[in-house]
């Protein structure tokens, strides 16, 4: 392994983020120009001195990074495919088939996109249903993406599985949105073939919820491309809007994005969850302190 060379490749990586391009404020103090190592760290689920040491690339501690490490580090520093692919070989780990496919890396044209949406709560996810990079209004509005690995990283999954996935919205809507999710995943299936990653998901979602497993076995299949939706905020109360998916070529990846209708009361809401921020002002008279449950973020919808 090749830590010295592995050091100097994500410090020059770390050096070309601007942190508002992963969702962190310049703030006032900054002495470098891109990320520092605990904002590396904290993106990529490490401890800083883990990351610290993989910098230093001395060694001395026996850092031997897992591809899992390498992935989430990947996706922290926005890597291209050639730069994840040299990040495994300096590691001298082999590059798994995961590593090519849509959960390493947003792709270029929908990162491009979600850049320009400033003004509306946007996230690219995987076709599971796995947040990749999300803009501060979605983290506003749906609150922080959690650092889930394996199944529990797509919120379908914990939908099913973690009774917290479903606070942010309304009960009387959960039925509707079981169903689309199981219709969603059903064509995702279909597509990625016998992807493991796909049929081992499905096979513990059986297992585990018997809700899951009645509607996976209508076999209804709907690709979702727009939904309306009831949010449930901690500050704001509910807020209806629309919820728009565009996806990629490959059908792997979308970018998903909310929106309402100029001059409704979500359209208000909006402009006001802009202004809120991340602030917790939900703890006045008669409401509780706010939660972000750890299955929210990976939804998103």
């Amino acid at each position: 392994m090749n830590l010295p060379e592995l050091g100097a490749f994500l410090r020059t990586r770390r050096d070309r983020i601007r942190p508002a391009e992963v969702g962190l404020p310049q703030g006032p103090r900054r002495r470098v120009p891109g990320l520092r190592r605990e904002e590396v760290a904290q993106l990529a689920g490490l401890s800083a001195d883990y990351y610290t040491e993989l910098e230093r690339g001395s060694g001395k501690h026996g850092v031997q990074p897992s591809p899992q490490t390498l992935a989430a580090l990947a996706r922290a520093l926005r890597l291209n495919g050639d730069e994840r692919d040299h990040l495994f070989h300096l590691a001298e780990r082999p590059i798994p088939p995961s590593a090519h496919g849509p959960s390493t890396h947003v792709q270029p044209a929908l990162l491009g996109l979600l850049d320009r949406l400033s003004n509306t709560p946007a996230r690219v996810i995987t076709d599971l249903h796995e947040t990749l990079v999300e803009n501060d209004l979605a983290r506003n509005l749906l609150g922080r993406s959690p650092a889930h690995r394996g199944p529990a990283a797509s919120f379908v999954y914990r939908w099913f599985t973690d009774p917290q996935a479903r606070e942010r919205y309304p009960p009387e809507d959960h039925p509707h949105h079981s169903r689309v999710f199981v219709a969603d995943l059903q064509a995702a299936a279909a597509r990625r073939g016998r992807d493991t990653e796909v049929t081992k998901m499905i096979a513990a979602l059986r297992r585990r919820s018997q809700e899951f497993a009645a509607l996976w076995d209508t076999h209804d299949v709907a690709v979702r491309r727009m939904d309306h939706k009831k949010i449930v905020h901690p500050t704001l109360g509910i807020i209806e809007l629309d919820c728009y998916n565009l996806l990629s070529e490959d059908g792997r990846q979308r970018l998903l994005w909310f929106t309402a209708p100029p001059g409704s009361p979500g359209a208000e809401q909006l402009e006001l969850l802009s202004v809120i921020g991340t602030q917790d002002l939900s703890v006045t008279a008669g409401t509780a302190p706010e939660r972000l449950p750890a299955a929210e973020s990976g939804s998103r919808r």
